[in-house]
């Protein structure tokens, strides 16, 4: 029952801390045919391992074929089994193509982990000439991963069961300055899936938004700002994903995003005063305003 679903898997999982406990600690995620969306390095590629490492068989897709056969064989080479489909997510025709191959490979998915996107930090006074970062991110970041939903969702909801996991940030909550594109885009995703998760819930086929915190990867390394700020590994970050995958709560949040969330409700017109004045401190960085020069 979909209602018990993650009050059930945090039993589970304190039952399984019990010494000796009689009750089996395998991972839901044993056998489970699992889509990790930009596996070829990063929270992807963790994500999949991590999922290899819990009896899952992740189905890796990514543009680069060289990095995914890489990630692929490591995860054999450990014991694990894998699958891999190199794919550019922004284009239609060959997201087509990677849903019919995995359907025809594996006869159906139990999960999605909508990984593959990209950051955009850079202020609207930058943007005035730059619509297409909306346009990319937007791309890649919502369309791409509903295009992909639109083509797996339907074996889900003939099997009765399913779960996806958006692999979004906790700037959904905090509405951070200068991330317009990005937050835009994410937010599309993050509100399409739990209008999803609504007509479908009768299917069987749940969905988690993971607002993610800042995750030290090559994704951020333009912005010198965040040179010093504290970030989980990707590890770290691929441990929380795995948790949305075994306990199919509605979203993953931060301390941070919550309060935010709570401080924009309450009080939006002091918080946006407040966030202006903060987000002063931290300028565009040199990536982001190159094009000006």
């Amino acid at each position: 029952m979909l209602l018990l679903a993650t009050p059930a898997a945090v039993l589970r999982r304190a039952v399984a801390l019990v010494p000796l406990s009689p009750f089996p600690t395998a991972s839901p995620l044993a056998g489970k045919r699992v889509v990790v969306t930009g596996a070829s390095s990063g929270i992807g590629e963790a994500t999949a391992r991590a999922v290899a490492a819990r009896g899952g068989h992740p189905l890796l897709v990514a543009r680069r074929r060289d990095e995914l056969e890489r990630v692929a064989g490591e995860i054999r080479s450990a014991g694990g089994t894998a699958s891999t489909y190199a794919c550019d997510l922004t284009d239609e025709t060959a997201v087509k193509s990677l849903v019919e191959d995995v359907l025809a490979d594996h006869g159906g998915v139990d999960m999605i982990v909508n990984n593959a996107g990209r950051s955009i930090r850079r202020s609207l006074p930058a943007s005035w000439d730059r619509m297409h970062d909306f346009e990319r991110t937007m791309e890649i970041n919502y369309f791409a991963p509903v295009r992909l939903m639109l083509g797996l969702l339907p074996s889900m909801v003939e099997q009765g069961s399913g779960h996806v996991v958006n692999v979004l940030s906790w700037g959904v909550q905090v509405k951070a300055p200068k991330f317009s594109a990005y937050l835009a885009s994410k937010t599309a995703l993050d509100v399409f899936s739990r209008v999803a998760g609504r007509e479908l819930y009768g299917d069987g086929v749940t969905f988690t938004n993971v607002r993610m915190p800042l995750v030290r990867t090559p994704m951020i390394g333009p912005t010198e700002v965040y040179g010093k700020a504290p970030a989980l590994t990707p590890e770290q970050a691929a441990a929380r994903i795995v948790r949305a995958l075994e306990d199919r709560p509605l979203t993953i949040d931060t301390a941070v995003g919550r309060a935010a969330e709570v401080f924009n409700l309450v009080l939006p017109r002091v918080s946006d005063a407040v966030v202006h004045h903060v987000s002063k401190r931290f300028p565009d960085s040199k990536a982001a305003t190159e094009h000006l020069a």
